[in-house]
C-alpha cells in the first residue's frame, strides 16, 4: 500500500465508479480497476461491495478511508511545508537554565503568536549536554555561552552576558585572585563557561582554587555565596533576579573576562525556517542590560 494506492480509492469513492475515477485520474479504467484489486488482495479485505457495474463502499473500506483522508492530507501538508518554507512542525529548542528563566519568556510568547504551526518544546540542561544534544539531532538548536567550536556548529551572537564576581556582603575588596586564595569557587560542572573564566582568572594571577564545589542551580549558588561558602562568577542579568542580592557584594573583573556571548546554534548545513524566525524574534526582543540593572541597588552590609 502507497499513496497512489490510496488516492486511486479515494477517488473510486468520490466518483462512485471506476469509470470517472480513471477520468479524472487521467488513466485508463483497466489500470484504476487494477490498482484497487491489488490494494484489496494487499490488504486481505473487500473494499467494495460490487452489484454489477455498482460499487458500494463496504464497512472495511469506510474505515480506510477515513485513513486514507488523513494520510494524503498529510501528505499534501509535507508538499507545502517544503515548498513554501513557512515554520511549521516540531521546533525542539535547548537553552542554558539561566537563559531559558530570564531571557526567554517575553521572546517565546511572541514567537508562539506569530508561529502558531510551530510546536515548540524546550528543554534546560548544561552547555556540554545542550552541544551535544544539538550534534546528535535531538536538539534542532540550542542558545548556550561561547566558547563553542566553529567546526561544528553554525551559530548567531544573541545576547552579551555581562558578568560578575560575587561574595556574601561586606566581604573585602577582591582585587585579584590572591584575595579569595582560601575560598572555595562555587560552580557548575566542567565545561561551563563561567567556570572557565572564573578558572582562567586564578591562573593568570598564578593562583588555583583552593576547592571547588559543584553546583546544580544558579540560586543554590548565590544562596552559598550569601552564607560565606564561597565566591562565584554568574551572570549580572541572574543577581538582577535574586531576591536575597542584598546579601551579596559585586567586585569587578578583567575586561576581558567581564563578558560572556550568549550564541544561538544548530548543526552546520541544518538551518530551517523555524531557527531563522527565532533568530529574528530573539534580536527583536533582547533585553537592554540598562533595563535589568535599573533600580536595584545593593547594600554591601551583612
Amino acid at each position: 500500500m502507497d499513496l497512489e494506492d490510496l488516492r486511486i480509492f479515494r477517488s473510486v469513492v468520490q466518483e462512485g465508479s471506476v469509470t470517472r475515477a480513471a477520468e479524472r485520474l487521467n488513466r485508463v479504467q483497466s489500470n484504476v480497476t487494477t490498482r484497487v484489486r491489488q490494494l484489496e488482495q494487499d490488504l486481505g479485505v473487500n473494499l467494495f461491495i460490487r452489484e454489477g457495474k455498482r460499487l458500494h463502499l463496504s464497512p472495511t473500506g469506510k474505515v480506510l478511508l477515513d485513513y486514507a483522508d488523513r494520510l494524503l492530507d498529510l501528505a499534501q501538508e509535507a508538499r507545502d511545508a517544503v515548498n513554501d518554507g513557512a515554520p511549521r512542525g516540531p521546533f525542539r529548542l535547548g537553552a542554558m537554565e539561566s537563559t531559558a528563566a530570564i531571557r526567554l519568556p517575553a521572546p517565546l510568547s511572541e514567537f508562539h503568536r506569530r508561529f502558531p504551526d510551530v510546536k515548540l518544546d524546550l528543554r534546560t540542561a548544561t552547555i556540554h549536554d545542550l552541544s551535544t544534544a544539538v550534534l546528535t539531532g535531538a536538539l534542532d538548536a540550542a542558545l548556550v555561552a561561547e566558547p563553542v567550536s566553529d567546526d561544528a556548529f553554525e551559530k548567531v551572537t544573541i545576547y552579551d552576558e555581562a558578568l560578575a564576581l560575587v561574595a556574601y556582603a561586606g566581604h573585602a575588596p577582591i582585587r585579584s585572585p590572591v584575595d579569595v586564595r582560601s575560598e572555595t569557587v562555587l560552580a557548575f560542572e566542567h565545561g561551563c563557561p563561567y567556570r572557565l573564566r572564573m578558572q582562567q582568572w586564578f591562573s593568570r594571577a598564578g593562583e588555583t582554587p583552593a576547592q571547588i564545589s559543584e553546583m546544580s542551580s544558579w540560586h543554590a549558588i548565590m544562596g552559598c555565596a550569601a552564607a560565606r561558602m564561597g565566591v562565584a562568577v554568574l551572570p549580572q542579568m541572574v543577581l538582577n533576579s535574586f531576591p536575597q542580592s542584598k546579601y551579596l557584594s559585586v567586585h569587578p573583573l578583567p575586561r576581558d573576562l567581564s563578558h560572556a556571548p550568549t550564541v544561538l546554534i544548530w548543526r552546520k548545513g541544518a538551518q530551517s525556517s523555524k531557527i531563522a524566525a527565532l533568530v529574528e524574534v530573539l534580536k527583536r526582543r533582547k533585553v537592554s542590560p540598562t533595563a535589568i540593572r535599573r533600580g536595584k541597588k545593593r547594600s554591601t552590609a551583612p
